[in-house]
């Protein structure tokens, strides 16, 4: 990439001599992107976006008024170490969406995947690692280190503690208030407490799980959350029926999500 290699910029925009753009670069009205940012083509900013390096953008990727990207974390223990920012191809970061780079405690980068859907108003901390295409609706809140797996929905207004894991294929509902791991394929909300509520169907059946992946995801489930069983005899007897069954590949997955779990997971 060359500093400007056939970028539509606006005059009102404002691009730093160390900024590097691919080609096909569309830059709107009062933009501003600063030192060793590196925009890959075909991107587009539409307008007030501000962008901070070290930041790098795959291609593709869509930037609507005032979104922020790349600016130092709002985490005390945060001196100016250099830290970074990376995001993958075809996202899309809606109106006023934030994105915070990394600290030297978290490995120093905040990292984004590709064909995901940030809505406006949603912010995704220092040294979070979101996967591929996910969904974060309006005014999700990421705290630090938290982990999105790929193809997970968060609702509106949902907040994410820190460090927390959210697992592939789940659904959280809006307003949610998630302090521990939420289970992969789960449909998990806040209702009088943060509860699962069995496998994220619809989900799952739009991704292409067969009825068959998803009846033994579901009889999972009811092990886990519909028995009287406690977590561990749960899970015994949950990798007994998966051993008789070799091709259980997304049972066991949940079982290694729960093994792995450091704050626990939320049944």
């Amino acid at each position: 990439m060359s500093p400007v290699l056939d970028a539509n910029i606006h005059p009102t925009a404002v691009v730093h001599a160390g900024a590097r753009l691919g080609g096909n670069v569309r830059i709107g009205p009062y933009c501003i992107i600063g030192d060793e940012v590196e925009i890959e083509d075909g991107c587009e900013l539409m307008a007030h976006v501000y962008m901070e390096g070290p930041l790098r953008i795959g291609s593709g990727n869509r930037f609507f008024p005032y979104s922020t990207i790349g600016v130092v974390p709002q985490d005390k223990k945060f001196h100016g170490e250099r830290s970074a920012t990376r995001i993958g191809k075809e996202n899309i970061f809606r109106e006023f969406v934030s994105v915070h780079r990394g600290t030297e405690l978290g490995g120093a980068v905040t990292s984004i995947g590709d064909h995901n859907l940030v809505m406006a108003y949603a912010h995704i901390a220092h040294d979070c690692r979101v996967g591929s295409h996910t969904i974060l609706a309006n005014g999700t809140t990421l705290a630090g280190h938290v982990l999105i797996e790929d193809y997970a929905v968060v609702g509106a207004f949902c907040g994410i503690h820190q460090f927390c894991r959210i697992g592939r294929h789940c659904i959280i509902g809006g307003y949610s208030v998630i302090t521990q791991d939420v289970l992969p394929f789960s449909n998990t909300v806040s209702e009088r407490g943060v509860k699962t509520y069995g496998i994220n169907s619809v989900g799952l059946e739009r991704h292409g799980f067969s009825p068959e992946r998803r009846k033994k995801l579901s009889r999972a489930f009811r092990l886990l959350s519909g028995s009287k069983l406690n977590t561990s005899q749960a899970l015994g007897k949950i990798r007994a029926e998966a051993a008789d069954s070799p091709d259980s590949v997304d049972v066991q997955e949940l079982v290694r999500f729960i093994e792995s779990s450091e704050r626990g997971v939320i049944k």
